[in-house]
């Protein structure tokens, strides 16, 4: 997850168990227009065998649908939009879940899961957006991120029809800007929305959690790992002079934050925390 940074380093922020792994969350999005109810993102899901489970660590509390309901008092059949920034199962595991029943497709891997399971889209109501060359690299990705794209995440919604190709660069609603950022991938977008002066930046994996924030602390994941670095000097700045909330997909706390130059290092504060510094030092 840091690339060239020594784990002697970044250990003091993020310190690994005993297999060498660190906590991470999913931070998934959810907005309501009035008119459309949109995730963008829907994190790991719930399609995993016992096996995967321990390698990966997975913990979650409750499903994805039973958190989307306790925040928003949404059900999946409500939301009309999904959004997925890339097709990384990590990013897109809760666009479908098992059906069970049935006789599994040809295009699913059988090896960890039953035959009496299918996937089915968990949105059954809603448009799923992604865009075509991020589906077209996940139809023939790299040897280096072949691992990450499961066919069970997007297949489903090619057959019912809710799979949407959408160009490099577009915009879901009014406000609501996507862009292909060359870095982690080819073909992974980033986010941006504008609502009432205010702007909420998402980077996804190009800077996956706060402790990325330094140019060098790049994800070894990285397929262009210099652009990745072209792109936070560019972005960075920008953040910090426009006061953008900067949302961290794979932050484990306080995820949306805002970031401050202190000591010729940028560093982040939580967002509660950055508007009671405005509300005390008079600017609010």
């Amino acid at each position: 997850m840091f690339g060239v940074v020594p784990r002697v380093v970044w250990e003091r922020v993020s310190p690994p168990d005993g297999k060498n792994r660190i906590r991470m969350n999913m931070n998934c999005v959810f907005i309501d227009t009035g008119n459309d109810k949109i995730l963008i993102e829907t994190g790991i899901g719930e399609k995993w065998s016992e096996k995967q489970i321990e390698m990966y660590g997975i913990f979650r509390e409750k499903p994805l649908a039973t958190s989307l309901f306790e925040i928003t008092g949404c059900r999946p059949e409500d939301i009309t939009i999904v959004v997925n920034t890339h097709l990384h199962f990590d990013h897109a595991g809760g666009n479908t879940i098992w059906d069970l029943g049935f006789e599994i497709a040809d295009s699913v891997d059988t090896k960890n899961h039953p035959q009496s399971e299918i996937p089915i889209p968990q949105f059954k109501n809603a448009r799923y957006l992604v865009s075509a060359s991020e589906l077209a690299h996940a139809e023939d990705p790299h040897e280096r991120d072949r691992a990450s794209y499961l066919p069970e995440n997007w297949r489903p919604m090619q057959e019912t029809g809710q799979l949407e190709t959408m160009p490099d660069d577009y915009e879901v609603v009014s406000g609501l800007k996507m862009q292909t950022i060359r870095g982690h991938s080819e073909t992974m977008q980033t986010w941006r929305l504008d609502r009432g002066g205010q702007t909420m930046y998402a980077f996804a994996d190009l800077i996956p959690t706060r402790h990325h924030v330094p140019l060098p602390w790049i994800m070894g994941y990285d397929l262009y790992p210099t652009e990745t670095l072209a792109f936070k000097k560019e972005i960075l700045p920008r953040a910090i002079e426009e006061q953008w909330m900067c949302l961290f997909y794979h932050d484990f706390d306080d995820a949306l934050r805002t970031l401050e130059v202190l000591d010729d290092k940028i560093v982040s504060f939580p967002v509660a925390e950055s508007f009671a510094n405005q509300i005390n030092g008079g600017v609010l």
